[in-house]
């Protein structure tokens, strides 16, 4: 467990939560999660350094609660979880790893045909100096396939979507659509149009993630070779 400090400011006043790393991180980028098993103290600071409590009246007018399992929930998904710089070399590694297994499982070489193996594809990073950061790999991914294409050919296996957006939706759907977007269409009534590339390897992530914002009422559908 790697002990880090989550933090933000209400009403001009601070408040920090210690809590562990991988779960925070994991619970910031979903949304979901068991908070009682992210806080390693049952505690909320305003200096956690110094061991200073945040009081009970400040806690009630910040976070409208005294529930603690809530106010740390609200902490995180608004705040900040600061992250020590080992913490962040040691994630920029996992994230090297994942963008290669990305790119070994779902590209191909666009000339041959052939897969790449996790050598070639490591040393065509090394070659464009590649800059990986700690955002989700497909939101990067766009950048690095443009850049790797530039000293090996390389297709990406991907499927062309036409999706439907729901008006009440397009706010928190918009940046998940946009990554893979090729067309946008804004119908009469609000809703949101677009045609998609999708890498294969984003598909059923895609698909869960468009669920969670719609509550399932957004429309996809695969659309055929010749559309």
């Amino acid at each position: 467990m790697t002990q880090v400090i989550a933090r933000t400011k209400v009403n001009g006043k601070h408040f920090e939560i210690l809590v562990d790393a991988d779960v925070a991180l994991a619970m910031k980028k979903s949304g979901r999660g068991d908070v009682s098993s992210i806080l390693a103290v049952d505690a909320v600071f305003t200096d956690s350094k110094k061991g200073f409590h945040a009081s009970a009246n400040d806690l009630e007018i910040s976070f409208k609660t005294s529930d603690i399992n809530e106010i740390a929930k609200q902490i995180i998904m608004k705040g900040e979880i600061q992250i020590p710089q080992e913490y962040r070399e040691k994630m920029r590694g996992e994230k090297f790893k994942q963008v290669v297994d990305f790119l070994v499982r779902n590209s191909t070489n666009s000339q041959s045909g052939n897969p790449y193996t996790p050598e070639r594809i490591e040393r065509a990073l090394d070659e464009i100096g590649v800059n990986i950061t700690n955002k989700p790999i497909e939101l990067q991914m766009k950048e690095i396939v443009s850049n790797l294409s530039k000293v090996i050919p390389l297709k990406i296996k991907s499927k062309r979507l036409k999706v439907t957006i729901p008006a009440q939706y397009t706010g928190q759907a918009y940046s998940l659509l946009n990554p893979y977007k090729e067309s946008e269409e804004w119908l009469g009534n609000g809703d949101l149009k677009a045609i998609l590339n999708v890498p294969v390897g984003f598909q059923m992530e895609f698909y869960d993630k468009l669920n969670a914002i719609t509550h399932g009422s957004g429309i996809s559908e695969e659309m055929k070779e010749d559309e």
